[in-house]
């Protein structure tokens, strides 16, 4: 589980794809307010807040694309990769190669995970819960969302040259960052996602800088290439479905808007756990893991854009926050949860 803390922070921090996925999310927004984005070419203008989310939700259920993705985070930090999507009417498989960094291949399909690390002839095979990943993101939390962010049309943009709307999402309180995202006109597909800081600076940004859409890509061809190379090391790390009280923990009521979506246990420790809250665009992950005897945890915060990681020592226990969310957001959640006697 303390493996499975830091690449969840790591993942945070360098992860590409889901730059690109989390603004899918907004479709859980479920604003009806109308406003309009300007279109002076006609064609698929983005009548209402309701039509623009629903175009971005099913752009990737309809819409075949390879392209190379750039995020760019804090201090000059960069990396890009290499995105494959394919789908069809009730399937999405997705292939992301790293270009900057070590060697590293991720496909996806559904929740299945399959990780290829040629440097260590390693391939790691795990289930993630879909929070946070298409097609499952769009489950409402319940919570009122318009009460936490403000959504007005922001213009239109060339990205990788495509045409794109662009929409600005503004927090109305301290507990989460603000975004402006663009999506291509014609399809609703997210091509640029910029992560706000409260003065209004980019934290982070995610975009593409070349895109090919509606390629002729077949999920096959993808899911062909999740067999794991022969003679190499294979890992296989299988979540388990449970809940904060059936590991002992309750949490005391937290930021206003997260609501806990879902909690997963890997490994045999008892109370070692993994749970996920959104406020329907922002997620924050708890990781709940056995303190190392004789090894002090190194409390504290860290930062990579828009990206907080932060642990805390419980008694026996170490708690480590991530999310893209301010860090005392992540306080708040750790400081909420508690053993239960």
């Amino acid at each position: 589980m303390r493996a499975t803390a830091r690449r969840a922070g790591r993942r945070a921090c360098a992860s590409v794809l889901r730059r690109q996925v989390l603004v899918m999310g907004l479709g859980m927004l479920g604003l009806a307010a109308g406003v309009h984005a300007g279109n002076a070419s006609g064609g698929n203008a983005v009548h209402s807040v309701t039509d623009w989310l629903s175009r971005v939700e099913a752009a990737p259920r309809k819409h075949n694309y390879i392209g190379t993705m750039v995020v760019s985070a804090g201090a000059g930090a960069m990396s890009s990769a290499r995105i494959w999507h394919a789908c069809t009417a009730d399937l999405q498989v997705e292939r992301v190669d790293a270009l900057t960094g070590p060697a590293r291949s991720s496909l996806r399909r559904d929740d299945r995970v399959v990780t290829l690390l040629p440097d260590q002839k390693l391939v790691r095979i795990e289930r993630h819960d879909a929070l946070g990943r298409f097609p499952d993101l769009l489950r409402s939390t319940g919570a009122a969302i318009a009460d936490f962010y403000g959504v007005r049309p922001a213009g239109t943009e060339r990205v990788a040259g495509f045409e794109a709307d662009v929409v600005q999402l503004a927090p109305k309180d301290a507990h989460r960052f603000g975004y402006r995202v663009w999506t291509e006109r014609r399809t609703g597909l997210v091509v640029k996602l910029q992560t706000l800081g409260h003065e209004g600076g980019v934290l982070e940004q995610a975009a593409f800088s070349e895109l090919q859409l509606d390629v002729p890509l077949r999920p096959e061809k993808l899911i062909r290439m999740m067999t794991p190379p022969a003679g190499w090391r294979v890992e296989r790390n299988e979540a388990v479905k449970t809940t904060a009280a059936a590991e002992g923990w309750q949490l005391k009521p937290g930021v206003p808007g997260f609501e806990a979506m879902d909690c997963y246990r890997r490994g045999e420790a008892a109370g070692a756990m993994h749970c996920v809250f959104s406020d329907g665009i922002a997620a924050v992950s708890l990781f709940v893991e056995p303190a190392q005897p004789g090894k002090p945890t190194r409390e504290g915060v860290l930062a990579a854009g828009a990206t907080h990681t932060l642990m805390r020592r419980l008694q026996d226990w170490t708690i480590t926050a991530v999310g893209e969310v301010p860090p005392q957001t992540l306080r708040t959640f750790v400081q909420s949860l508690e053993r239960r006697p």
